[in-house]
C-alpha cells in the first residue's frame, strides 16, 4: 500500500529569548517526528513586528517539509510542539512568543475549517513569510491568488512597515 507524501511549507518564528535557538529547536523536533520530514530550511530573517508593534523585532524563517500527515493531523503535531517550547504561551493575539509556527502552503491544497486555513489567509500581505519562503520554494503557486510566491513579494516589498532583514550569521 503507498502511503501519500505531502510537501508544505512552514513559516516559523520568535521573538523571545534566544530566537536562533528557538528556530533551530522547533526545526529538529519537526525533523525528529517520524512523520516529518524537513527537507529545506531558509534563511534566518531579523523582522520588525506587524499588528501589534510594541515588542521586541522576530527571527523568521520558513522549512519545506514532507509528511504523511494530513493537514488537521500535522496542525495538531504543530500546536503540541509549540506548547512543549512554550509553556506559557503568547499572551494575546501577534503577542510576543517563544515559538509560533504555521502552515503557509500543503501541496496545492485549498481549505478552510473553523481551526484551519491553508493557504494561510495573510500570507501574501506579509514580506516576513514570503522572504524566507521564497529562498526555499520562491515558485510555488498560491492555489487561489495562482502567483509564484516571488510574484506576490514582489506586490508587497514596497512596503516600508514591513521591515525584514537577513540575519548576520555570526549574531
Amino acid at each position: 500500500m503507498k502511503i501519500d507524501q505531502h510537501i508544505a511549507y512552514l513559516s516559523i518564528g520568535s521573538n523571545i529569548g534566544d530566537k536562533k535557538k528557538n528556530l533551530n529547536e522547533a526545526a529538529d523536533l519537526l525533523n525528529n517526528h517520524d512523520k516529518i520530514e524537513v527537507l529545506l530550511v531558509s534563511s534566518f530573517y531579523k523582522t520588525e513586528p506587524q499588528n501589534f508593534i510594541d515588542q521586541d523585532w522576530f527571527v523568521n524563517a520558513a522549512l519545506k517539509i514532507k509528511t504523511v500527515l494530513n493537514p488537521e493531523d500535522l496542525i495538531a503535531v504543530i500546536k503540541n510542539l509549540e506548547k512543549d517550547l512554550d509553556k506559557d504561551g503568547k499572551p494575546f493575539r501577534f503577542g510576543p512568543r517563544i515559538i509560533d509556527i504555521d502552515i503557509v502552503y500543503y501541496d496545492n491544497l485549498v481549505l478552510k475549517t473553523r481551526h484551519l486555513e491553508i493557504p494561510h489567509p495573510r500570507m501574501h500581505e506579509r514580506c516576513f513569510v514570503l522572504t524566507p519562503i521564497c529562498d526555499i520554494g520562491a515558485h510555488t503557486i498560491h492555489p487561489v491568488l495562482n502567483l509564484r510566491s516571488d510574484e506576490l513579494l514582489n506586490k508587497i516589498k514596497i512596503q516600508k512597515t514591513q521591515k525584514v532583514i537577513l540575519l548576520d550569521e555570526e549574531a
